[in-house]
């Protein structure tokens, strides 16, 4: 289908906040549990009407169960430290939708968001009302991101899947370099009860005959990607074999390291080359393999790029809401840790950098592992306050609460644990006791609690 100028002949977006609005109408799988099957047919459809818009720029894809989002901010900040103008597609949001689809350096112009917005609400008004009302929110989404790019002239993507790999809307790309994360057990009721299901989910990205870069895995993910890398064609650049960090230091400021890029298929090279001293402003041993990730993807796809770019761009990049510091006194640290082992990295961290014995506020949506949660959070903090993770997705804190409370029969430690339902309550009081008693104070379990101490610190 040739691409063609579509005319609005509805009443026109005038903003992009006019477009989320529009968008959120439809049926938001991040909000609510659906076993609906999930296919890319719409998204494709959508995608021919318009033209292929996620085919205006080269792109990088990336897929995984944690740190997807760093490791692909990480790379579009390093194009655009390389003079690329980068569209960079990634979620959740924390406190401003248009996180999700920015540049490499910050937001798109608002004309863009606009623009595109009412180029995709012609278009989905262009298709029957029964297609219309099958289609979801990320689709739309996604569409959007893509016409953004786009309408911007960006000359590269960096794109993050939403959920799974194989069926997510993002799919319609066809990459220069396909990138995954570590796998973990997560979203079991859409991909699977076994790491292996989920490897096989993340694995649909792998494209024919184009590279993937591979952090390090648990066996049974490991033998699942390599048995699709061969079927595909696909080269696979498997991060132990192909790279190593080195010389790590977590302050307080962000991360330090060094990065050993080995010979390989694609670097016809004498002997390895070192990046010594890169810098990441984000505090985590994780980040650091992340920024890894990043940057053997960019030298795969673009050999010839300068290391002087990938340090200005690594110690540029920014993500909300990653052990991001909102507060100076007393300090406060949010990080959208929401499994047992992320949240498990976090406290580590943060026990490393301002001590024991902090106060601690938590809050997760319905379905995790809090017993998990609880086990690991107890032996670090002084003051517990469990709290609803704000109102976009199911809960139930009273539950986490009894959960916690049952938890601290079994530790040496006896923190005081309080339930604090309302939200801004319990973000008030931890302010509170930590002024008193000079604590730092760690907020984690959801992104969506992340959002909510957010706001509050910097309203106030």
């Amino acid at each position: 289908m040739v691409y063609k100028k579509y005319m609005l002949t509805s009443t026109p977006f005038i903003s992009s906040s006019d477009v989320y609005e529009w968008i959120s109408t439809f049926i938001n799988f991040e909000r609510v549990k659906n076993r609906r099957e999930f296919k890319l047919d719409r998204v494709r459809l959508l995608a021919e009407a318009a033209g292929h818009p996620e085919r205006c720029a080269p792109s990088f894809h990336v897929a995984g169960s944690k740190g997807k989002g760093s490791v692909t901010g990480m790379i579009a900040a390093i194009l655009q430290a390389s003079g690329t103008k980068t569209a960079r597609y990634a979620s959740p949001h924390v406190s401003d939708f248009r996180e999700r689809l920015s540049t490499g350096s910050g937001f798109f112009e608002e004309e863009t968001y606009v623009q595109a917005g009412n180029e995709l609400k012609e278009l989905v008004e262009g298709f029957p009302s029964s297609f219309r009302e099958d289609t979801s929110f990320f689709e739309l989404f996604t569409l959007w991101f893509f016409l953004c790019a786009r309408f911007s002239r960006c000359g590269a993507m960096a794109v993050e899947t939403g959920m799974g790999g194989r069926l997510d809307a993002t799919n319609v790309l066809d990459p220069l370099v396909s990138v995954i994360t570590l796998i973990e057990l997560e979203h079991t009721e859409y991909l699977g009860n076994t790491v292996a299901a989920i490897a096989g989910e993340k694995a649909g990205i792998i494209k024919s005959g184009k590279p993937l870069v591979l952090a390090e895995q648990a066996g049974e993910a490991l033998d699942v990607f390599r048995e699709h890398a061969v079927s595909r064609n696909s080269p696979l650049l498997y991060f132990p074999e192909c790279a190593e960090v080195q010389d790590i230091g977590v302050e307080r400021e962000g991360t330090r390291f060094s990065l050993v890029l080995k010979k390989n298929q694609f670097r016809e090279v004498a002997e390895a080359e070192t990046l010594a001293d890169l810098f990441v402003p984000i505090p985590g041993e994780v980040q650091a393999k992340n920024a890894g990730l990043a940057v053997l993807a960019i030298k795969t796809a673009y050999p010839d790029t300068r290391n002087e770019h990938i340090y200005s761009g690594l110690a540029a990049f920014t993500l909300p809401g990653r052990f991001e510091r909102i507060s100076g006194t007393p300090p406060v640290i949010i990080d959208g840790a929401h499994t047992a082992h992320s949240v498990e990295t976090t406290v580590k961290t943060f026990v490393s950098l301002y001590g024991n014995g902090g106060a601690l506020i938590f809050g997760c949506v319905a379905g995790k592992d809090v017993f998990s949660m609880a086990e690991i959070c107890h032996p670090f903090f002084s003051v517990i306050i469990i709290t609803t993770p704000g109102t976009f997705k199911k809960s139930a804190p009273k539950e986490v609460y009894d959960i916690f409370v049952g938890q601290k029969q079994k530790a040496e430690r006896e923190p005081e644990i309080l339930f604090i339902s309302d939200t801004a309550e319990a973000i008030k009081t931890a302010r509170e006791l930590a002024l008193k008693r000079e604590l730092p104070i760690l907020g984690t379990g959801s992104f969506y609690l992340a959002a909510e101490i957010r706001a509050y610190f910097l309203d106030n």
